[in-house]
Formats: structure tokens, C-alpha cells, sequence
């Protein structure tokens, strides 16, 4: 959620004019020489209680931080019940985020700006954790959708991420067996009319480009078999077992070719589309991947260039899946650390309040 649309600056008026008149009462008991007699409203001056958090005006502020803090927690609860007409969940975001916001002068004013015993400096620590990882979290949702935009050219549905890349190492697998089964049949049933590769070839090796997740800008624009893949692209889910045929016995095919394309997917593009993190293989850097698929070409016949081309885009997509699940990650992840250690500062708020009550 971006904060500087105009949705929110009613709040920011509210909170700054709400910041304002708590100061003023603050310093009307507390400093009554910063303001003239007759604006002295509570408690005595200075206070007979050993902090300003005991007094009257204290637990004021105390107790109206303490609602707030009840309220950011029934966020999770109203996220998870749409039904309920109470406001909408964009409504309840802001009312959230600028209700938080104003708890930061009231505490301070509760506390008398001192920190005090070791409960109440673990309550002030936490405290401090938790506003800065929501600060932290609202500003990463304030810049990573940009960021998304501009390094994601197609952002695909979170959940489906794991589907995805289960269908592009399926892909690879069919292809994988395609050759292995094209070489047994070549090495049983070789005439000597195939003893050179020929552009029939490319129409005898297993298709899978229609079916390929080609969302990247390499991989949209690589030539394949002298035209080049632009439009939409079709998404995976439509790679079926039927989409990689078998070579037939009489199909002109390069032994030597097929061998390096085998040995190339064994050893590299298997283990990179079936690892749980890709970055870690060589094939997860672009400029490497790059340099590997151009050595690549070079060592296997002209009718074999769209298959490799094709094989790069499955690791262009890898890598698409991967950014997007990191950023997806950082977007979400603060949540593991704000969410918890808020629930926990309620209850030890709750805990304070109490405590205060019962000592006064």
C-alpha cells in the first residue's frame, strides 16, 4: 500500500493534530511553567506518583495505546473473515498503519520519555522491534512492486510457481528419454542413407517448444529454426505426455549431436530445473548460462540450434521463477518477525496495564 495517496492524508492530519493535544496536556501537568495555569487539567503538579505513567493523564495515554494495540491486532482477524461489512480491509490497512504511528508520542509521553525498570525496558525493546519491522514491511510493499515490475516481465500466480517448475523438469525429462530412445533405435536400425545430419532432422526431434514457459525478453526473442517466438506466451500446464513423440526408425538424425544433448541434459539442465535453489548452479547466472548455451550450439548440428534455444528458455523461465520467488520472500518475510512479536507485545501490555492498576 502506497502512503502517498490522498486516502491517507485525513489520517495524517489526524495523527499529527492528535500528537499535538497529547503534547500540550503533557506539558500543561507535567512543565505547567511552558503553558499559562488556567490550560492544567489533570493530576497534580509536580505528580505525587513515582512516574508520569501512573498519573491520571499516563494511564490515559497508556490505555489509548493499549486499545490500539487490540485494534492492529484484529487486522489478521478481518483479513480473514471478508464477510464481515465492517469496514473494508483497505480501510482497516490505514486505520492500522496511522493508529500505530500515533502509539510512538503517546508511549513516549506515557512514559515520561525515561525508560524505567527491566519489565518495562523488554516492553519498550519490543515495542521498538515491532514498529520498525512494520515500518520495514511498509516500505517494502511501497517499493517491491515497482521493482517486481521492472525485473519481472511476466509475474506468474505465487502458488503456481512449484507447478511450474515441476512441468519444465518434466519437459526436460521427456525430451531426455526422446533421445535416449532415438539412439537405441539409431544404433539397432541405422541405414547407411543416415550417416549425415540433414534439415529434416528438425522436424524429427521431440516438439515442445509451443508448450515452453517462455516469458522472458531472451527467451521470448531466441530464433528458433529461423523464426522467433513473439506473442503470448502459452503457459505450462499444457505439456502433456503426448507432446514429445517418438523419433521414427527412419528419420535422419547426428548421432554426435543427440550424444552431447543428452549428456548436456544429465549432467546440467536436470539437476538445475529440479533443484530446490537454483542460483546455486552454474546455470542460474544469466551471463554464465548464456556463455554455456553458445558453446552449446556450437558442438551439435544446425538442425539441433531451436532444441538448444528451446532448453534456454527453460532456464530463462527457471530463473524468471526463482527472482520472483526471492522477491516474493522479502516481500512476506518480516511478517514472521512482526507478527508474533506483536501478538507478544499485546500480551505483555496487557500484563503492564494490569500491574499499573493494581500497584495505583
Amino acid at each position: 500500500m502506497r502512503i502517498n495517496r490522498a486516502a491517507h492524508i485525513p489520517w495524517a492530519i489526524f495523527v499529527l493534530a492528535v500528537s499535538a493535544a497529547a503534547a500540550f496536556l503533557y506539558a500543561a501537568n507535567f512543565h505547567p511553567q511552558r503553558v499559562p495555569p488556567e490550560f492544567r487539567f489533570f493530576g497534580e503538579t509536580p505528580p505525587a506518583h513515582a512516574t508520569i505513567g501512573g498519573t491520571p493523564l499516563g494511564l490515559i495515554f497508556g490505555s489509548v495505546s493499549l486499545a490500539i494495540f487490540v485494534f492492529a491486532a484484529l487486522l489478521g482477524v478481518r483479513k480473514k473473515m471478508p464477510i464481515l461489512r465492517i469496514g473494508n480491509v483497505q480501510r482497516w490497512l490505514r486505520a492500522h498503519i496511522w493508529l500505530t504511528l500515533l502509539t510512538v508520542p503517546l508511549i513516549l509521553l506515557h512514559s515520561g520519555f525515561h525508560i524505567g525498570g527491566p519489565m518495562t525496558t523488554l516492553l519498550m525493546v519490543l515495542y521498538a522491534i515491532v514498529m520498525l519491522s512494520g515500518i520495514y514491511g511498509l516500505a517494502l510493499q511501497h517499493r517491491m512492486p515497482t521493482l517486481m515490475k521492472e525485473r519481472l516481465p511476466a509475474e506468474i500466480v505465487y502458488e503456481q510457481i512449484p507447478n511450474i517448475r515441476a512441468q519444465l523438469c518434466a519437459a526436460a525429462e521427456k525430451l531426455h528419454k526422446a533421445y535416449q530412445r532415438t539412439a537405441e533405435q539409431g544404433a539397432s536400425r541405422r541405414s547407411p542413407r543416415a550417416a549425415a545430419p540433414t534439415a529434416l532432422a528438425a522436424a524429427a526431434i521431440p516438439d515442445v517448444s509451443e508448450h515452453a514457459v517462455l516469458k522472458t525478453p531472451s527467451a521470448l526473442e531466441k530464433p528458433m529454426g529461423g523464426a522467433t517466438i513473439r506473442g503470448t506466451p502459452v503457459a505450462p500446464a499444457a505439456i502433456t505426455n503426448s507432446d514429445i513423440t517418438e523419433t521414427g526408425p527412419d528419420v535422419f538424425s547426428d548421432p554426435a549431436s543427440e550424444a552431447t544433448l543428452t549428456m548436456f541434459i544429465e549432467r546440467q539442465l536436470l539437476p538445475y530445473l529440479s533443484a530446490k535453489r537454483g542460483e546455486k548452479l552454474r546455470l542460474g547466472n544469466a551471463r554464465e548460462a548464456d556463455e554455456i548455451f553458445r558453446h552449446l550450439q556450437m558442438r551439435v548440428a544446425g538442425a539441433y540450434q531451436p532444441r538448444v534455444a528451446e532448453m534456454q528458455g527453460w532456464c530463462d523461465e527457471r530463473r524468471l521463477l526463482d527472482m520472483q520467488t526471492k522477491l516474493q520472500h522479502w516481500l512476506h518475510g518480516w511478517l514472521f518477525v512482526h507478527v508474533p512479536l506483536s501478538f507478544l507485545l499485546l500480551i505483555m501490555t496487557a500484563w503492564h496495564a494490569f500491574v499499573t492498576l493494581f500497584n495505583y
